[in-house]
């Protein structure tokens, strides 16, 4: 009895350290994104999560609507090589770390052509849209990663409807919860060129290092953009950068953000997937 009893127990405890009794580290679940991010200069936000989704839908289908926006929004189904590139880009972001507001946002992309234009731009809800501008503009993978993480960081800590809040007050909030939508209306076809405080671009930066530095891309790829702009000596800068922090002190920040993550100096990510989407997109 007593040796069938002490088989018994050994088998179970074999059991245990070969299977699911031992807890490997890689399952542990990691701290949000924004753990380590400086949220003292937040603004009130007097809006839940579920209407970051709904003004971002709304938003969505407002900019991909031909009748109702003057974007041109490149086919998802005509470029689909290229959006295939661009999601594979996203994916590697969202599946590395774990993102404020992961499950509840779409995280969806749309490509705007208008080559003359630096920029892009994040709705609440994680619908993200970005100029082929920028993307003609940039060099490498890893630097629209940057950027690409950057504006994920926008969704995430919900800087949107914080901003929406400090622009229209409490009346928006009025107007949401089903009275004269005017506002709300004006506040959605705002949203392609809301204004973000310093506070905000600052924690968005942090954010985009915070991702890239537990995926393949160099971790301070968001620098690459305002590196280049500075070498370019442009005495006209992107309009969007006139109410940002200043380029130069954003690249010292987010190196020193890098450094202290320890992924600073880490290679360059060597795919050699980003001219051929440049190419998809006819930007070479």
């Amino acid at each position: 009895m007593k040796k069938r009893y002490l088989f018994i127990s050994t088998l179970i405890a074999a059991i245990c350290i070969f299977s699911t009794c031992k807890k490997k580290e890689s399952d542990d679940p990691q701290p949000l994104a924004s753990t380590k991010i400086d949220k003292s200069c937040n603004d009130i936000n007097l809006f839940g999560v579920a209407k970051d989704r709904e003004f971002g839908k709304l938003a969505f289908d407002y900019f991909t609507n031909p009748d109702s926006s003057k974007l041109v929004i490149m086919d998802s189904v005509q470029y689909s090589k290229a959006y295939a590139y661009l999601n594979g880009i996203k994916n590697e972001i969202l599946d590395k770390n774990n993102i404020d507001n992961e499950k509840e946002f779409e995280w969806r992309l749309r490509i705007i052509k208008d080559d003359s234009t630096l920029n892009a731009f994040c709705t609440p809800g994680g619908y993200i849209f970005i100029y082929t501008g920028i993307i003609k503009y940039l060099d490498k993978e890893d630097d629209f990663a940057g950027v690409l993480g950057h504006e994920m960081g926008h969704a995430a800590l919900r800087h949107s409807t914080q901003s929406m809040t400090k622009q229209y007050g409490t009346g928006i909030f009025l107007q949401a919860l089903g009275y004269d939508k005017s506002v709300l209306v004006k506040a959605i076809r705002q949203l392609g060129s809301l204004s973000y405080s310093r506070c905000h671009e600052t924690q968005a930066d942090e954010y985009s290092v915070s991702l890239l530095s537990n995926t393949k891309y160099k971790c301070n790829g968001a620098a690459s953009f305002f590196e280049k702009l500075l070498k370019s000596g442009s005495a006209r800068p992107p309009e969007f950068l006139s109410t940002h922090p200043d380029p130069g002190n954003r690249v010292t920040n987010i190196n020193i953000r890098a450094d202290s993550l320890k992924c600073l100096n880490r290679p360059e990510f060597s795919g050699s997937g980003w001219l051929q989407f440049k190419s998809d997109l006819n930007l070479n």
